[in-house]
């Protein structure tokens, strides 16, 4: 007669058994456009503007993925959410975009971001500015410690579909906008500062192409420890 007991036993830890928990999203690996490139497939709208088809990877334990295409020059996002692993927005002819892909999970909090890809949106243009500087360190309102020597380095990168970036202008100061420090060339990326600890630096660079186009990387700012 124990079998019945046993059998109510085994039910009961059965139910107490935990749920097995959701497995946060993964990260999407971008596909098209790609990066620092010119999009030429864009389906024609009318004359300022086209309909571009971003496709990325299927990312794991991923229900929805949510689109973010933003116009770098009027700083205007586009989001869109769907389960497919492509999307199609409208965007402006001849302008550069960035863009990124947000993965979900219903069962989780937690959300994942892609890289961020610049390009390009094909227009009339026979040349084009160079995409703003990307900022690589410091991060705007991080903590950045100096070094033996007091120094902070400044990292950056430049990219330009057409290839031809002739160098950027480095600013720096205290005080925003920041100051003119040096024009580093085309192949710079870093820059080494002196700071004071505890103390509130701003910084930017425009990046030059041999066309006279330019771009503004916008102003970043760092706490120096």
């Amino acid at each position: 007669m124990r079998i019945l007991p046993l059998l109510l036993i085994g039910v009961l830890l059965a139910g107490c058994k935990k749920k097995n928990t959701p497995k946060p999203p993964e990260k999407a690996n971008l596909v098209f456009p790609q990066k620092n490139s010119e999009c030429t497939t864009g389906q024609e709208l009318n004359a300022t503007s086209s309909q571009v088809e971003f496709k990325w990877q299927t990312a794991n334990n991923t229900e929805t993925y949510v689109l973010r295409v933003t116009n770098i020059t009027t700083g205007t996002a586009q989001t869109i959410s769907t389960s497919d692993t492509s999307a199609k927005l409208p965007l402006q002819k001849g302008a550069p975009y960035s863009w990124l892909v947000i993965s979900k999970n219903s069962g989780v909090i937690k959300t994942v971001s892609s890289e961020t890809w610049r390009f390009y949106n094909s227009g009339f243009q026979t040349t084009y500015a160079p995409f703003p500087a990307e900022i690589i360190e410091p991060k705007s309102g991080a903590s950045a410690f100096k070094d033996i020597n007091n120094d902070v380095a400044l990292q950056w990168s430049g990219a330009d579909i057409d290839n031809d970036i002739v160098g950027f202008e480095l600013y720096f100061s205290t005080e925003t906008p920041p100051t003119l420090i040096g024009s580093p060339g085309a192949g710079a990326t870093t820059k080494k500062v002196a700071v004071v600890a505890n103390t509130i630096y701003y910084w930017k660079v425009i990046t030059k192409d041999s066309e006279g186009n330019t771009s503004d990387s916008g102003i970043f700012d760092f706490k120096a420890l």
